[in-house]
């Protein structure tokens, strides 16, 4: 093998890190536009962390990073950044974004962000056939949808975040739309669908669309009644 291609490969693993890494950079950026209360421009910094996160691990695999880059660990960057992008970056958008009532923004962030973390800790978080086991810290999904298409009440809001936060530990199986591969087609077109439908709301903002909002209730319907069908039903 000549040097050319080692350079080469090694390049191409380092570019997939630095990739995986920059969500890093969009998430913090995203905090800097939450402190400024500019909804709008964090919402489309954290959708950037979720579509970087999306694709980085098949950029992973075509690289060969783990064979190429041996003493780096992709996946325990990824975990970081995950971190930071799935918890705690949207508990900080909840906490300024007057979601509850303000004498229990403190208390329901805590909850967030101690389920995260323990969920996290789990062996098993993942199955060998690509299924979250629980629901998987996705809260900047959770706080985005709450914010910007259904706009509930705060007591309807903290019932949700409570039951989201124990779901987290029931063995319900939720698609990992990327890797699992049974209706990965169908899956990942709803992703899309979900993702364009509300960055489209996000746009529009404070403006409403009720077609709009009714794509991203169908898509979050699509995953819950395929958790349901997976777990119940399926069963393989």
């Amino acid at each position: 093998m000549s040097n050319d291609y080692t350079i080469l490969q090694k390049s191409a693993a380092w570019s997939v890190h630095l990739f995986t890494a920059s969500g890093l950079i969009a998430g913090f950026l995203a905090v800097l536009a939450i402190h400024a209360q500019d909804w709008r421009v964090a919402t489309f910094w954290m959708l950037l962390t979720l579509v970087i996160d999306g694709v980085d691990g098949t950029f992973a695999r075509m690289a060969n990073v783990k064979e190429v880059l041996p003493g780096i660990d992709g996946k325990t960057i990824d975990y970081v950044i995950d971190f930071c992008t799935y918890a705690i970056i949207p508990t900080f958008f909840f906490y300024h974004s007057g979601l509850v009532d303000d004498q229990f923004a403190i208390p329901v962030s805590v909850l967030i962000l101690l389920v995260s973390s323990i969920y996290y800790g789990r062996d098993g978080m993942v199955s060998d056939d690509f299924y979250f086991i629980g629901f998987p810290v996705m809260w900047n999904m959770v706080i985005l949808v709450l914010f910007f298409v259904f706009q509930f009440s705060s007591p309807v809001n903290i019932a949700l975040i409570i039951f989201f936060s124990i779901i987290h530990f029931v063995p319900i199986k939720f698609v990992y739309p990327s890797r699992a591969p049974r209706l990965q087609k169908l899956t990942i077109s709803v992703t899309v669908i979900l993702l364009s439908s509300l960055i489209a709301v996000v746009f529009i903002y404070p403006k409403t669309q009720l077609w709009l909002n009714g794509l991203v209730g169908l898509s979050i319907l699509y995953f819950g009644v395929l958790a349901f069908y997976d777990t119940y039903i399926h069963k393989g």
